[in-house]
């Protein structure tokens, strides 16, 4: 009798381990096609304006997440022609067109748009509707012990962000607290991102500027040309090794969307006390919301400020809205004057046509800087 149970555990385990290695080889395997590229000549001339990113000031009402358009399972990922993109002087922004209720106008030409730089007209060159345009997407989250109490409603916020995300988006995930660590590199796996949000864990101090940074440095390198951090904090940067003008120098330069939601009241009081990871004390709810708003200022994204997590309804809205914008914005490209002057350029984008709504777009572009594009076709995700 007692061989017998023996023998019969002894197939549970075996069966256990079996199922264990089919499912690990699944997630490793499971890398999305990459789309095909549609490489058009010449696209036309024209432009639009610049608005200050909104704040939700407060949390209150039911939730209400926006409903996410279906993606467009065979739509072909359209780059500018090699002979444009090349030109020295070149550049491209994404643009975002809300009408006076909030809501985002889509399904606009060209025609409609017109773009200055430096206060000048130029002609637009390259356009891309971008209702399901694949995107390079970096997510940072705080994991300082301040954030304790609210790590079970980031993992869930994230989790249905990236259920809302076109399957062919690339992902990676940064932890930060004393400082930031890569949890997953680049992946279409958006399985194997998920998995990772189960390991964050709060203890530590915020090296905020440090994480976008490496954010920054990760995304770079990403497959597509369209490029976005989401941002996930609850404090004050205070132990990074980077200074706040060198992360907005570098957000200035990459041109990539930086979303953020600050967690907290950014006119509350600091008095707290860290003592190697731990944090005691003290008002350790106040968020750097002038930070958060400059870096989305720059780069044509957006904040978000929620007072008080609470049941994690405001975080998870955030969130889809952040998803659903991504998913209804206008890639515009031109080719700056004297480039080999280098230097910044001012850039505003105005929509004649619908001069009731508001054009967001980056404060400007650094000419000669090395622009980021969408791989050759077939070209590997990493």
């Amino acid at each position: 009798m007692r061989k017998n149970w023996h023998n019969s555990g002894l197939v549970r385990v075996l069966v256990a381990v079996v199922f264990l290695l089919a499912m690990s080889h699944r997630a490793w395997a499971g890398q999305s096609s990459v789309p095909p590229l549609v490489m058009p000549g010449n696209q036309g001339s024209q432009n639009s304006t610049l608005e200050l990113p909104t704040t939700p000031s407060h949390q209150g009402g039911s939730l209400n997440i926006p409903t996410m358009p279906a993606p467009q399972q065979h739509q072909e990922l359209t780059i500018p022609a090699r002979e444009l993109r090349e030109q020295p002087g070149y550049a491209q922004v994404t643009v975002t067109v809300t009408d006076p209720n909030g809501g985002y106008v889509t399904g606009l030409q060209k025609d409609d748009f017109k773009l200055y730089l430096d206060g000048q007209q130029r002609p637009i060159q390259f356009f891309r509707q971008d209702l399901n345009t694949p995107v390079s997407i970096g997510i940072l989250v705080d994991t300082s012990g301040s954030m304790q109490p609210k790590i079970p409603q980031a993992r869930l916020a994230i989790a249905d962000f990236l259920d809302a995300l076109n399957p062919r988006d690339e992902l990676f995930l940064i932890a930060f607290s004393s400082r930031p660590f890569l949890l997953q590199p680049l992946t279409s796996d958006h399985d194997r991102v998920a998995g990772r949000l189960m390991i964050l864990q709060a203890m530590g101090q915020t090296a905020l500027f440090d994480a976008i940074i490496q954010g920054l440095q990760v995304v770079r390198h990403g497959h597509y040309d369209k490029r976005a951090l989401l941002v996930i904090t609850d404090g004050m940067d205070n132990t990074s090794v980077a200074q706040v003008d060198s992360v907005i120098a570098m957000a200035k330069k990459m041109g990539v969307l930086i979303y953020s939601i600050g967690i907290g009241d950014p006119n509350a009081g600091d008095s707290t006390l860290a003592i190697g990871p731990f944090v005691f004390g003290g008002n350790i709810e106040r968020v750097d919301a002038q930070t958060l708003h400059a870096l989305s200022l720059e780069t044509g994204a957006k904040t978000y400020i929620i007072h008080q997590v609470g049941d994690g309804a405001a975080l998870r809205k955030a969130c889809a809205q952040i998803s659903l914008e991504l998913r209804e914005q206008y890639t515009v490209g031109f080719v700056a004057p004297d480039a080999s002057a280098g230097g910044y350029r001012s850039v505003r984008v105005e929509s004649p046509t619908h001069p009731d709504d508001s054009v967001r777009v980056r404060k400007g572009v650094e000419v000669g800087s090395p622009a980021a594009y969408a791989a050759e076709p077939g070209a590997p995700i990493p």
